[in-house]
C-alpha cells in the first residue's frame, strides 16, 4: 500500500450484520480503526459528564442539531487526518447518515463504503445472542427502522462501493476482509 494514495474505508451496515468483527478484524492487520460513537465519549469527557445514556442521547442530539446530520463526519474528519499521516489505509466504525456519507466523500479523494451485508433473520437472531446491549427480535426490527428513517442509513447502504455477504461462519468473512481491502488498495473493483 503506497503511503502517497491515503484511503479511507467506512465500514457500514445494518446492526448485527458484523460491522464490529470487522473492524476488529482490521485492527489486528494493524489498521487504525476510528469509531464515530467515540466522539460522544469525547465530548462528555470534555464537558465534565458521565458517560450515561441520558447524556449520551443528549450530546448526540445536541450536536447533531447545532451541525446537522453530518456533525458526526465533521468531528472524525481531523482524527482521520492524523491517523492517515501515519497509515495509507483508516478504517471508520459507524458512519450512519447520508449527509455523514456525502460529507466525507467531499473530504478524501479515495473514500470508499464497503458494506457488509447479513440477512435480517439472522442479524436479529445475532443480536438476541449480544453481551452488550441484547435487543429481542421485535426490538430490532424497531431499532432498524428508527435508524432507516431518523439518521438516513439507508443511502450508505445503497451506495456501497463493495459488498461483503456475511451469513455464514466469521472465517469465511474474514477471508472476504482480506480479499476486499486488497481490492480496494489496488484500486479494482468488486467482481460481481
Amino acid at each position: 500500500m503506497s503511503k502517497n494514495k491515503s484511503t479511507v474505508i467506512a465500514v457500514v451496515g445494518m446492526a448485527g450484520a458484523g460491522k464490529t468483527i470487522s473492524c476488529q478484524h482490521f485492527a489486528k492487520q494493524r489498521l487504525p480503526v476510528l469509531r464515530f460513537g467515540d466522539q460522544t465519549d469525547i465530548g462528555l469527557k470534555e464537558l465534565g459528564l458521565p458517560l450515561t445514556q441520558k447524556h449520551e442521547k443528549k450530546y448526540r442530539e445536541e450536536l447533531r442539531q447545532k451541525l446537522g446530520m453530518s456533525a458526526y463526519a465533521i468531528k472524525i474528519k481531523p482524527r482521520i487526518k492524523q491517523a492517515l499521516k501515519d497509515s495509507s489505509v483508516v478504517i471508520l466504525d459507524g458512519l450512519y447518515s447520508w449527509e455523514e456519507y456525502v460529507y466525507l466523500k467531499k473530504q478524501f479523494n479515495n473514500f470508499f463504503l464497503l458494506c457488509i451485508y447479513t440477512r435480517p433473520n439472522i442479524r436479529y437472531q445475532r443480536l438476541t445472542k449480544r453481551k452488550i446491549r441484547p435487543l429481542t427480535q421485535k426490538e430490532s426490527f424497531k431499532r432498524d427502522m428508527a435508524e432507516l428513517e431518523n439518521l438516513n442509513k439507508g443511502g450508505p447502504i445503497a451506495m456501497a462501493d463493495y459488498l461483503i455477504k456475511n451469513n455464514k461462519q466469521s472465517a469465511k468473512l474474514f477471508k472476504k476482509l482480506d480479499h476486499t481491502l486488497k481490492l480496494i488498495t489496488s484500486g479494482k473493483t468488486q467482481e460481481r
